[in-house]
């Protein structure tokens, strides 16, 4: 189990949400073998434990229409990040497709949040028909939105840890060096910020330069 945990409360963030979630990310990254918090995870070498085949686009794309491929890679690119299937392959690995236009960074995100549903024992999501519109067009999609916010927040959480976080602000450094430091985005850095509630210390620190 994640949870059974004996952690030193100074280096859980302040809100009870937060230590839920910061908990659960610090059994991740011991899990994967991280010993300081200031070390990178690499969410591309868990997903093997994850039991997760993380394809390329180019080794899909030969199945997908052309006008599939089209909109994924151009009009539709910035309505998805990535997907699991929900049918296994023989070999018991459930195929991971991420957004190839995004970069990196924020594939690192991704493929972290499908590793936390898979860690904290999510179900699948489930497409569901709640309405459709005049064209007969679903326009609905079922899913669990408490899965889909732990799993963010976990995974957000074990890329960037609170304590190192904490500890990078009260040094001065600025959302792009932290960000920089652990290969995700200066959104999800500030994500982090915010909700662990040093977004406040932040702006006193580094925003106004004191």
């Amino acid at each position: 189990m994640l949870y059974n945990l004996f952690v030193d409360t100074s280096v859980l963030p302040p809100t009870q949400k937060g230590r839920q979630y910061e908990i659960r990310a610090i059994a991740l990254r011991e899990f994967a073998g991280l010993k300081r918090d200031e070390e990178k995870l690499n969410p591309f070498e868990l997903a093997h434990y994850a039991k997760l085949l993380v394809a390329t686009f180019e080794q899909i794309e030969p199945f997908l229409t052309e006008e599939t491929r089209r909109h994924l890679l151009k009009e539709g690119k910035d309505k998805w990040s990535g997907g699991a299937c929900s049918q296994t392959l023989p070999g018991g690995r459930k195929l991971i497709i991420l957004n190839p236009t995004h970069n990196k960074n924020r594939q690192n995100a991704t493929l972290m949040e499908e590793i936390c549903h898979v860690f904290l024992g999510h179900q699948p999501s489930r497409l569901a028909i709640q309405n459709v519109n005049k064209r007969g067009k679903p326009i609905a999609r079922d899913y669990r939105e408490a899965d889909e916010e732990a799993a963010y927040s976990v995974g957000a959480a074990a890329l960037v840890p609170y304590s190192a976080l904490r500890r990078m602000v009260l040094q001065g450094k600025t959302s792009r060096d932290i960000a920089r430091h652990f290969n995700v985005s200066r959104e999800l850095v500030e994500y982090r910020m915010k909700v662990s509630r040093l977004w406040e210390q932040y702006k006193e620190s580094v925003l106004q330069g004191v």
